[in-house]
């Protein structure tokens, strides 16, 4: 069993190619001192990502990085590698980044790169997972933080927050939901990873209490109260 990252202020590399709502969630929670991170850089591969701005506007570099302008995907994963390594990055957070990360950045920072996928992996990966929940008829769907690996959305799970489905749902409503949740999990994972309380055991994660000891079963009900 290995400890993923250290105890210690994380400095977070943001990759984000939207409009950057979970970036705002991370963003807010390290404001009001619930997480003890700083955001160091947000890069888009978008130029009109509404992220970008938001980044801009309440003082963080952010950074373009047009793939149209590399050769290959190579040279482009190099390019923000570079970027995060001027940044002393310590962690990739993925927010809303529509790319499938290669392994140039991969073997950068192995075991450093998070995303959130809005439905419970391992079910529904990919793009349009909301809508592959409805048409599935599943009666709960909801989000997921993982490590990245170099499958789609296969990483270790390090949190889930469970959303009902209702029968006159629509992709838009249940998103809207779905979104709310992310936006208290993805920030608790990271003060979890922040804390050093994430160890990886094969592919499974294990988060320790607060002493380091046994695993902590009230968990879930604690970073709910937070």
């Amino acid at each position: 069993m290995i400890q993923v990252i250290k105890p210690g202020k994380l400095k977070l590399g943001v990759l984000a190619s939207g409009r950057g709502s979970n970036f705002l969630a991370i963003y807010e929670a390290i404001k009001e001192e619930k997480l003890n991170a700083e955001i160091k850089v947000l890069i888009s591969d978008k130029k009109d990502a509404p992220a970008l701005k938001k980044a801009e506007e309440r003082g963080i570099d952010s950074v373009l990085i047009d793939p149209a302008l590399f050769e290959n995907k190579e040279s482009f994963e190099k390019r923000i590698v570079t970027v995060l390594k001027e940044y002393e990055v310590d962690l990739i957070v993925l927010a809303g980044y529509m790319r499938l990360l290669g392994k140039t950045v991969l073997k950068a920072y192995p075991l450093r790169i998070v995303n959130i996928h809005p439905a419970l992996l391992p079910s529904f990966t990919g793009l349009d997972a909301q809508r592959q929940a409805l048409e599935y008829g599943v009666r709960y769907s909801g989000c997921t933080v993982h490590i990245v690996d170099e499958g789609m959305d296969t990483g270790p799970i390090i949190l889930q927050a469970v959303v009902p489905v209702y029968q006159d749902d629509t992709v838009e409503s249940l998103s809207e939901r779905i979104l709310q949740e992310e936006h208290k999990i993805y920030w608790q994972a990271i003060k979890l990873l922040s804390e050093g309380r994430v160890y990886l055991e094969g592919r499974r994660i294990i988060i320790m209490d607060e002493r380091k000891g046994a695993v902590n079963l009230n968990m879930m009900k604690k970073l709910k109260q937070s």
